[in-house]
């Protein structure tokens, strides 16, 4: 029921960690014709594992674990999952229920343990005397949660008898399945008044999250943008770009002296999309007073970041723009968005002189190796300061940029990374990370999955570098020992360890003249990493000369 279930709501991909409790589960995806199982060992590598391949396939995808401390570790995927709208759907083998709390081994109280972190959760007994119509029911409502409008993780807890492992040849049969019906979007007189009210404003924002690659979106948006009295801010994890956008955020706040502060306040904002990175956004629209705030899309529709919510439209943000174009409304002859552009101009044009005179750092890091990933290919970012980082660089329109920025974790961009190319073999997929959150998700290289399409370019500065760049960590006696936390860890003896092809630089020049061997294949199907080590004790100096270099 569980497997026919799952296939009837278009899962395809079933990530399987070893166990026994769950052997009936794996039994019964592996042997179906319409599912390919993966098997990862390490759950929290293999929740993230799974959430790649949801990002790329855009299907839900089902990850399969044992019971006991195996589901724990499924825990930050799932917050993740959540936050991101990622439909995860997260399988957990259990003990039967009356063996909860009974000091029966690897048996905890796994029902529900997800928490608010999970669109919905249900707990089955798998028996003969099931109520085969109640669970059909809690299936199916699980997975219309998963993928339906507003999609995200659920959780299906089943508690199994033994014995375990034995087969019974069954009769596929039909599967009754639940189906939300969802209307066109369209705005009732009011709302067409509303909406014709906000767009008379002379200083219109459009602020864009994380976005999947939407081409029609991305034509509809810029369409909007083409008015001198608004503009979109954008970054790069969005997947929009346009000549007309504002690609890097915190690169022109940082331009905007204090007295130009007040006319670059927007009056209305419209935000789509998930998660935004940018710190000095929120505090500047925090600190705004806006007239209006629309919120536009499916999931949290509540979500107040920037203090100012007034009206949450509930729809795909390509048929809101889509009724947008169609309403007949006086334009503002203001040149809001403009100055806003002018400011974007002005900024690159001072670029060049300062990377030109920089020394081999960070930055100058990413100024680079952002050049060479070659057209066609997906980037992926990890969180603290590559995520930053990025978002200071003009994205490229050839390229689909991705993160976990959900929870906004370290844990789990190379597992993430990894099921992404695995998912997609015919594009190269460039991971980009840190050397904490290198470390901290090593094991998503404990598999066989991984290709000769992945690429990994670790940024090896000593330790988490991210606390000598925000405010508060540097200023303390324990950042080194507690938030840096320093170390001599080189991703040599890991690459080793899984069999991934290994280069490592720590100059300019030299970097520059691996990028060849990097992006290059060979005879050999396995993966590529270059560690790339830059000084610690220079890196925040640049950073803070640069925002400095370029008021």
């Amino acid at each position: 029921m569980i497997v026919e279930v799952c296939v009837n709501y278009g899962v395809k991909d079933v990530v399987v960690s070893p166990g026994s409790r769950n052997a009936p589960l794996v039994i019964g995806f592996d042997e179906h014709p319409e599912v390919s199982c993966i098997t990862i060992h390490d759950e929290r590598s293999a929740g993230f594992f799974g959430l790649g391949i949801a990002d790329q396939t855009q299907r839900p995808v089902v990850v399969v674990c044992t019971s006991g401390s195996a589901a724990a570790n499924y825990y930050p995927a799932v917050v993740e999952a959540y936050y991101r709208s990622v439909p995860l759907i997260v399988i957990t083998a259990d003990r039967p229920s009356a063996w909860v709390d009974q000091g029966d081994g690897q048996t905890i109280n796994q029902a529900s343990i997800f928490g608010k972190h999970v669109r919905y959760s249900c707990n089955l007994q798998e028996n003969e005397s099931a109520d085969l119509w109640e669970e059909q029911r809690e299936l199916s409502t699980a997975m219309v949660h998963a993928t339906n409008s507003w999609k995200g993780p659920v959780h299906i807890n089943v508690g199994f008898n033994e014995p375990l492992y034995g087969t019974t040849e069954i009769e596929r049969t039909a599967i009754r399945g639940l189906k939300m019906i969802n209307g066109q979007f369209s705005l009732s007189a009011d709302e067409l008044a509303l909406v014709k009210e906000g767009l008379q404003f002379g200083k219109k924002m459009l602020l864009c999250g994380q976005l999947t690659p939407k081409p029609l979106l991305n034509k509809l948006i810029a369409e909007f943008g083409d008015d001198s009295s608004v503009v979109v801010l954008v970054e790069n994890t969005s997947n929009l770009t346009d000549k007309r956008f504002v690609h890097c955020i915190d690169r022109v706040l940082n331009s905007i002296s204090q007295e130009e502060l007040d006319s670059f306040k927007p009056e209305l904002l419209i935000t789509i999309g998930g998660a935004v990175v940018s710190k000095r956004i929120k505090k500047f629209l925090r600190e705004s007073g806006l007239r209006m705030h629309w919120k536009i899309g499916h999931e949290f529709p509540f979500m107040d970041t920037y203090m100012s919510l007034t009206h949450s439209f509930q729809c795909d943000e390509s048929e809101f723009f889509t009724a947008v174009s169609k309403i007949d409304y006086r334009r503002s002859i203001s040149n809001y968005g403009s100055a806003w552009k002018q400011k974007d101009l002005l900024i690159k044009d001072k670029e060049t002189e300062f990377f030109g005179k920089i020394p081999f750092s960070d930055l100058k890091v990413f100024e680079l190796i952002l050049d060479y990933i070659p057209d066609g290919a997906v980037l992926h970012m990890a969180n603290s300061s590559v995520v930053r980082y990025c978002q200071l660089f003009d994205p490229v329109n050839t390229l689909s940029y991705y993160s976990n920025r959900g929870a906004s974790g370290i844990d789990g961009s190379s597992s993430t990374a990894a099921g992404a190319a695995y998912s997609d073999p015919e594009r190269l997929h460039v991971l980009i990370t840190g050397d904490v959150s290198f470390l901290y998700d090593s094991n998503a290289f404990w598999n066989k999955y991984l290709g000769k399409n992945l690429r990994i370019i670790v940024i090896n500065n000593g330790g988490g570098g991210i606390f000598n760049i925000i405010p508060g960590p540097s200023s303390v006696a324990q950042n080194e020992n507690y938030f840096v936390a320093a170390h001599n860890f080189q991703g040599k003896e890991i690459a080793g360890a899984f069999g991934i092809e290994y280069k490592d630089v720590s100059g300019a020049v030299e970097l520059e003249s691996m990028m060849h061997w990097f992006y290059s294949f060979n005879e050999t199907d396995r993966p590529k990493m270059l560690e790339i080590f830059t000084p610690s004790d220079l890196n925040h100096t640049i950073l803070e000369e640069y925002f400095q270099f370029m008021k």
